[in-house]
């Protein structure tokens, strides 16, 4: 049976989600510790919405597994809870502080972690103002050397949404499409002084939203015109002015889906190679 799972994480110590040999990551520690509650002979294999970097974080994350029925079914014991309670609760006495399981329950027909999601939300945290910085906010919040103006900020991120080839914004990875729907891309300076983007996009290639943040930076430090942004997109190959900016700002925040009925039809849709009309 397919269960999905809801949580989120710290990824100050972890060398981001996808597992690696010899570091710490989300998905050796999660994996690890579903394989231990359920007793599985096999590690339990996970799919994720997002596969955040190091030092990423995530509020908002989702991802799938392939457990044995009967090993779901016996998780509450003796005990009245359904099989996801226990599971949380499980979960909870084995994972490391830093990863914290808030759902889990069957999926529904047709679930696909990534490829039945409609958009991801991020945020992206910057304070410009370095002698206000909270130091409790240390690890999920960046500084900026220079002051910004949001306005400036805001409207040069809007310059880009749409459905586009972000190839200017992205790592290249063999075989994969760069063709995105960035769906919202906005800027607001909160009580706290702090600046945050809100980024949601239907997919993000590797290192998107950080190059999105890098390439507006220079709008908001008076640096570059409103349209560079724009014209870099439309360049659509990378720029060594664009900086790739650092992970500890980031946090997935939101993973939204379709009704049930159209997770199957969602995740065939999503896992075709997306093109640009010419």
């Amino acid at each position: 049976m397919r269960v999905r799972l809801d949580f989120a994480y710290d990824g100050t110590d972890f060398s981001g989600w996808a597992a690696q040999p010899a570091r710490r990551t989300v998905e050796a520690e999660l994996s690890a510790a579903l394989t231990t509650v359920l007793r599985a002979p096999e590690p339990v294999r996970l799919t994720v919405a997002g596969r955040t970097d190091a030092g990423v974080h995530a509020r908002g994350q989702v991802a799938h597994a392939d457990v044995d029925a009967e090993a779901w079914g016996r998780l509450p014991g003796r005990s009245d809870r359904a099989p996801g309670q226990a599971a949380v609760s499980r979960l909870r006495g084995v994972l490391p502080k830093d990863i914290v399981v808030r759902r889990a329950a069957a999926a529904p027909d047709g679930f696909d972690a990534r490829f039945s999601a409609l958009r991801r939300r991020y945020l992206y945290r910057l304070c410009d103002d370095p002698a206000h910085l909270d130091p409790l906010r240390r690890h999920d919040t960046v500084v900026s050397r220079h002051p910004l103006d949001v306005e400036a900020l805001d409207a040069a991120a809007r310059s880009l949404l749409g459905l586009h080839d972000f190839a200017a914004f992205c790592k290249r990875r063999e075989g994969a499409s760069t063709v995105r729907t960035l769906l919202e891309y906005s800027w607001r300076r909160l009580d706290d002084g702090t600046l945050a983007a809100t980024v949601v996009a239907d997919a993000f290639c590797h290192s998107m939203v950080r190059s999105l943040v890098g390439a507006v930076l220079p709008v908001g430090e008076g640096r570059r015109a409103l349209a560079w942004p724009a014209q870099v997109l439309a360049a659509a190959q990378r720029d060594p002015a664009v900086a790739v900016m650092p992970p500890h700002g980031l946090s997935l925040e939101e993973v939204v889906y379709p009704p049930d009925e159209e997770l199957a039809a969602r995740a065939e849709q999503a896992r075709a190679v997306r093109t640009l009309e010419r």
